[in-house]
């Protein structure tokens, strides 16, 4: 809570985009359309952590400034594959489904978010597209990269770690959540490859893949890691990070102006 009794507005993107034909139809439904998916967790974590979640859905690029201007911080979400037209490769042959639209609107609004100092946490795919939009590059495939001792596509549920990940002593990770070994889920194939700009690494699997990304300088919160901390929330190292994310957002929501009372006895068109 801030000063002006105002929680901070945290943006959680929508990566996922289903076909209704998997979901069964009910006859006094609505005629099945694409629907956007986001899990329920990535929304408790932001609350129970202070924050108010607002879902993003994809929009046209006109939209991200004045939507950016409502929002004190950024949670990018995971979901699937993205484009390696983005960042200038060809399609590996393992490729996923991807969107290339919702990849442009996505890198478009994190860029925008960097831009204006936001805190943006990236979650997986999340993490992945924070390195894309400051100019790196992904690992399209891992198994190609990465000897197997480490099963990077767990089969066990979200909130079972199974392997370890090294925090970097020193980095913003390390004093959210704490140095050293950390176990965690994983549930990817692809993985940051040539850093972008201005980033570091601050966490390793046991196989060296890249687990944690951030921008190190003081003013800024520009924080991915590759792990699903949303399924992990039970552990105090996991749901650091989302408290960290609002506590960042919090300056945000205390700068923001506070909503005149309402007049007794009139109504919100007569105001």
């Amino acid at each position: 809570m801030t000063g002006n009794g105002l929680k901070p507005l945290i943006g959680v993107t929508t990566s996922e985009m289903r076909e209704a034909v998997r979901t069964v139809p009910q006859p006094e439904g609505d005629p099945p359309t694409r629907e956007m998916a986001l899990g329920m967790v990535y929304l408790k974590a932001v609350e129970q952590a202070g924050g108010l979640p607002v879902v993003l859905p994809p929009m046209d690029h006109g939209a991200i400034g004045p939507l950016l201007d409502r929002l004190d911080g950024l949670c990018l979400s995971g979901g699937p594959d993205l484009d390696p037209d983005a960042y200038g490769q060809p399609p590996h042959h393992l490729l996923g489904v991807v969107e290339p639209d919702l990849d442009a609107f996505e890198l478009a609004l994190a860029q925008e978010a960097d831009a204006r100092g936001l805190p943006v946490l990236g979650i997986c795919r999340g993490a992945q597209a924070l390195n894309v939009a400051r100019g790196g590059t992904l690992h399209q495939h891992v198994a190609d990269v990465v000897d197997g001792r480490v099963a990077h596509r767990q089969t066990e549920v979200a909130r079972v770690p199974t392997h370890l990940v090294v925090v970097e002593d020193g980095s913003r990770l390390s004093s959210i959540s704490g140095p050293g070994e950390m176990a965690v889920n994983s549930f990817h194939h692809q993985a940051v490859d040539r850093l972008g700009r201005d980033l570091v690494v601050t966490a390793q699997a046991t196989d060296g893949l890249v687990e944690g990304i951030e921008d190190p300088r003081d003013d800024r919160f520009f924080l991915g890691v590759q792990w699903h901390a949303e399924g992990l929330i039970e552990d105090p190292r996991n749901r650091a990070l989302f408290a960290a994310l609002v506590e960042e957002a919090t300056g945000g929501a205390a700068r923001r102006p506070q909503p005149s009372p309402a007049t007794p006895g009139r109504s919100p068109e007569a105001r």
